[in-house]
């Protein structure tokens, strides 16, 4: 439950204000006046509108065993469709984070996996991004990227990874239709060595040659995009 509903002094009062202050009161969450620099400082400087929404703690999922329920539910035939994770290399931007959560549920991915260092979190910027999808999608930690990959292998999950210069491109993928689990880094550095050589097969983007990458959003969009449409032709 939410913790309280900061709302700035002297607020222009439209009809979303008098939606949200409406709601938070039918739901009883607690009213607070804050200065626009103290929602500034609680949403590390998100466009916040006037307005945020105190909450608990994001609780992360555990990467391994999300991956491992998943394919146990499709066995058993809870699930119809293939588990779908995306692990994120060195991702630090929470907008790219929160873009990347948004992706995965439109494409009905299973969850995105995130290492504990050097990656970006669940902040106020990446929940805003997310649109809301941060609450469809669940996103999971794991303590050392490389070494969660190997378990997500080791369930019966594919590991690809999106570089360029792959071992071969996106379009028509032949590995989309079953298990997946797709790994992006950082524009610019891309994917670290380890994890690189703990993918099942690197696939590239076909892009203009005068574009140098894409931005990992991006990449991670026409990615799932992809999969989706392979697996509904797979389907037919």
């Amino acid at each position: 439950p939410a913790k309280a509903l900061h709302v700035a002094i002297r607020i222009d009062v439209d009809d979303r204000v008098r939606e949200s202050l409406k709601l938070a009161a039918e739901l009883g969450i607690p009213l607070m006046e804050a200065s626009k620099p103290e929602l500034d400082r609680m949403t590390d400087d998100a466009i916040h509108q006037g307005m945020a929404l105190q909450i608990p703690p994001y609780e992360y999922k555990d990467a391994v065993q999300l991956a491992t329920k998943a394919i146990k539910d499709f066995d058993k035939g809870y699930t119809r469709t293939q588990p779908l994770f995306l692990a994120l290399d060195g991702i630090t931007d929470p907008r790219n984070l929160g873009a990347i959560v948004r992706s995965a549920s439109a494409f009905g991915a299973d969850g995105v996996i995130i290492p504990e260092r050097r990656s970006v979190g669940m902040t106020a910027s990446a929940w805003k991004t997310s649109a809301g999808a941060a609450v469809r999608v669940p996103v999971a930690k794991c303590s050392n990227l490389t070494s969660a990959l190997k378990e997500i292998k080791a369930a019966g999950i594919f590991v690809i990874g999106l570089d360029a210069g792959g071992d071969m491109e996106l379009p028509n993928f032949e590995l989309a239709t079953g298990p997946l689990c797709i790994v992006v880094g950082s524009e610019g550095k891309g994917l670290s060595r380890l994890v690189r050589e703990n993918c099942d097969a690197i696939v590239s983007i076909p892009i203009d040659s005068a574009m140098e990458s894409l931005n990992a959003s991006m990449a991670v969009g026409i990615s799932l995009y992809e999969v989706s449409r392979l697996r509904a032709g797979q389907s037919k």
